[in-house]
């Protein structure tokens, strides 16, 4: 795991400065403290960050081909690498070190850009080929691994890992995407097809970028996706083998490592599993850590000191408390970007933990978005069943009109709460899940919004892109085509986003063995039923881990690793949400109505409301646009 920068002239190969490409990679050392370099040659610089995981001593990069002929920089893990390795040497490539980064090196000679589609792991990568002169830069399948980019006045391309490289480059524009602003306000973090400034955008997941000198900015190549559209036939039983067969196969090969390796817990069914097939594959007692809370409602650490107890782990715990609050500032500058998921307190607090004793941790991310197991996915499944029964006309009209008449009761118990539920059946499935995804709601927002903002932002809205990418999936039902958008959208937008920069802030590689490509293209061509059954998401999983977890573990309500937030905002952080309101770095920006961000607090410390997710964003994106020097 490490981080990677560089620059890439486009229209004349100009020299590259080592030194700006240097200060690039200064700006995410947090990702590799363990060793750096820099090659340039003319028109392309590369630069590396190294945290050493596997040959410890004999991977430097930026690393050169064994004839000389390509240079690389890698951020990431190829966990196939020794069966590709055999596969080259049997083909005539010669090998110096132990590693897997000269593998991709051999693999780019043999196959060229096809090379990606050999590689099972995470990865962001740049090849500069000297022979044809050319630039590939690829992204992972599912989006593990970040990669920005941003075209500059000189007529270069700045990459790097994080926005942070890149804003260490001195012809960076710090200019708002303001539709950015509406993307945020809807789900809480800038999806992968914007950035959170104007110029920059992401290399999406399962692309490529083939650059030449002298030859204008091509569009990204997609080079892999998954589909819905197939249905895999077979006894459950089977299915149930299969699937313990991939999940077994993916945490092992996710095991392999020169440093100390170990795991996050956090008693629920994701990271249990992981933790039990670790257990079952290895000689020695895995090292696990996981989080708890001072709120009881929302602490799970009972659950993972059970499963700890059952499999002999060696096991550490640690109490987050609203005292962790004083490290917004460090929390906030972790992303960059605005990005509104509280959980990434509890997750940095983990890797910290993790970091203690282990380089390397598995999490357990990845089994909800490819077997149906959010709480969204269970009622889009039962409101499907509703939009079957009756035209969408009819339930335009009837459900439209209670979802507008009926209250927003945050206060009130969950069967209450139906107005989301009443909008959601008025749509279409697309626009149903959008509405169960979002932060806020397009009203909601717009009712945060001035004129002058609602003016800037036009026709869009931030439910356009995920609504198109539902639409047009490779999918049969409404649930394939969440599933399909929780993997392209949410999934690289917020949970690996969270996770990469939680863990690289403490110089820890995070790895997803639930997100191993074959297991998400197994997931996907099952049938509904063995993912949505009786009212409980991941069914097929839970029924193949019965034999390793307790039930109490596998059927009890999903929880997730939650933060306090609202407990916090209505006591010790009240204050704090008032100062929300009256942010002089938001009023500046002529984009929000101060009136109504002060009845926000108002009604949320009062307690007949609770607003607390969206004080958080705003709060975030207060923090987002202070930290970047541009408020």
């Amino acid at each position: 795991m490490c981080g990677i920068a560089g620059i890439f002239h486009l229209e004349t190969p100009k020299p590259v400065d080592p030194g700006r490409v240097e200060a690039m990679c200064d700006a995410i050392a947090h990702r590799g403290p363990d060793g750096h370099g820099v090659w340039t040659a003319p028109g392309v610089g590369l630069g590396h960050r190294r945290l050493s995981i596997i040959d410890l001593a004999g991977s430097p990069q930026p690393m050169a081909a064994c004839d000389g002929r390509a240079m690389l920089v890698f951020n990431g893990e190829i966990y196939n690498f020794r069966e590709l390795r055999h596969e080259l040497k049997n083909a005539g490539a010669v090998f110096r070190t132990d590693g897997d980064s000269e593998v991709i090196l051999a693999a780019w000679q043999r196959w060229g850009p096809d090379c990606v589609t050999r590689l099972h792991g995470m990865f962001a990568f740049a090849i500069y080929d000297l022979d044809s002169r050319t630039l590939f830069l690829a992204r992972d399948r599912l989006g593990v691994k970040p990669l920005y980019l941003a075209p500059l006045s000189d007529g270069s391309l700045a990459f790097g890992s994080e926005l942070k490289a890149l804003l260490a480059h001195p012809l960076l524009r710090r200019e708002v995407d303001p539709l950015a602003i509406d993307d945020f306000l809807a789900w809480g973090y800038v999806p992968d097809h914007r950035s959170f400034l104007k110029g920059v955008s992401k290399l999406p997941a399962g692309h490529s970028l083939l650059l030449r000198h002298g030859a204008p900015l091509p569009r990204p190549a997609q080079w892999w996706d998954v589909s819905f559209a197939e249905r895999r036939k077979g006894k459950p039983a089977d299915l149930e083998a299969e699937l313990l067969h991939l999940m077994r196969q993916a945490v092992s090969s996710r095991m392999v490592a020169d440093v100390p390796l170990g795991a996050f817990l956090s008693g629920g069914v994701d990271s249990s599993t992981v933790v039990a097939l670790m257990a079952e594959a290895s000689q020695h007692p895995v090292k696990t850590c996981s989080i708890g809370f001072d709120v009881a409602a929302l602490d799970e650490s009972d659950y993972a000191a059970k499963v700890a107890r059952q499999y002999h782990t060696d096991h550490a715990s640690r109490q987050v408390s609203p005292d962790d609050f004083d490290a917004i500032d460090v929390l906030a500058g972790m992303f960059d970007e605005p990005f509104a998921d509280a959980s990434a307190l509890p997750t940095w607090r983990v890797c910290q933990l993790a970091r203690k004793s282990v380089t390397v941790a598995l999490s357990g991310d990845g089994a909800d978005e490819a077997l149906a197991g959010y709480r969204r996915h269970v009622f889009l499944h039962g409101e499907d069943r509703v939009r079957a029964l009756l035209p969408q006309a009819l339930r335009a009209r009837l459900f439209g009109s209670l979802g507008a008449l009926y209250p927003k009761a945050d206060w009130a118990p969950r069967p209450l709460r139906a107005k989301t539920t009443l909008l959601s059946l008025a749509g279409d499935s697309a626009e149903g899940y959008c509405r169960a995804l979002a932060y806020a709601s397009p009203e909601s927002r717009d009712r945060l919004y001035s004129d002058a903002y609602r003016r800037l932002r036009g026709e869009y809205r931030a439910e356009r892109p995920l609504l198109d990418l539902m639409r047009s999936a490779p999918a049969r039902s409404g649930l394939d085509r969440a599933q399909y958008a929780d993997l392209k959208v949410w999934l690289p937008g917020d949970i690996l986003t969270k996770v990469d920069r939680a863990s690289m802030a403490v110089s820890l590689e995070a790895r997803e063995p639930l997100l191993d490509h074959r297991l998400i293209e197994f997931a996907a061509s099952l049938p509904e039923s063995m993912r949505v059954r009786g009212g409980q998401g991941k069914w097929l999983m839970k029924h193949a881990m019965r034999r390793f977890l307790p039930d109490d573990i596998l059927y009890r309500p999903k929880q997730g690793f939650v933060t306090p937030i609202a407990q916090w905002f209505r006591g010790p952080l009240a204050q704090t949400a008032r100062d929300i309101a009256g942010s002089a770095t938001l009023a500046q920006t002529e984009w929000f109505d101060t009136r109504r961000l002060a009845g926000l607090v108002d009604d949320h410390v009062s307690g007949t409301a609770d607003n607390s997710r969206t004080l958080w964003q705003l709060l975030m994106l207060n923090k987002a646009f202070t930290q970047l020097g541009i408020g």
